[in-house]
Parts: structure tokens; C-alpha cells; sequence
């Protein structure tokens, strides 16, 4: 189960719509802007998540941070 508190509800930014994270299975969820797809990015630590949310640009921490580093996977929201 995805647990969300409601600062990771919605980003104040222009390419990251919104994540969640889920503390028991380490999996970082986001929801891109210009998409509206999600992905579930696996072991991403607490400390890496509490990073991003507290980032200035949440584009530029994920490419920098999480893009290329993590085991991903397309999430379908049939």
C-alpha cells in the first residue's frame, strides 16, 4: 500500500505532478505533467524521497537523482 502524506500529493513543479512512496517496499511513484504517466521506481531509500520532496527543482533532482539509477516500471492506470 502506497502511503502519501499530503506535502507528496501534488509538486510545485512544471514536470513532476505528483509522487507517493511507500516506506515498506521502498517504491517511488511519480506522475509526470507533460505524460500523465506513472512510474514506480524500485529501492529508492527514505532519505532519497525526503530529498526530493524538500528539493528547489524536482525535474532537475530527478534526472540527477533517480532517472537512470533505479529499476522503473510503467505503471497502467487501466
Amino acid at each position: 500500500m502506497i502511503r502519501a502524506t499530503p506535502r507528496d500529493a501534488f509538486m510545485p513543479s512544471s514536470s513532476i505532478r505528483k509522487i507517493e512512496y511507500d516506506r515498506d517496499k521502498q517504491v517511488l511513484s511519480v506522475w509526470f505533467v507533460a505524460s500523465g504517466k506513472r512510474y514506480d521506481y524500485e529501492g529508492v531509500s527514505e532519505q532519497t524521497h525526503a530529498e526530493f520532496r524538500s528539493a528547489f527543482s524536482k525535474g532537475r533532482f530527478f534526472i540527477a537523482r533517480i532517472r537512470d539509477r533505479y529499476r522503473y516500471r510503467l505503471i497502467s492506470e487501466d
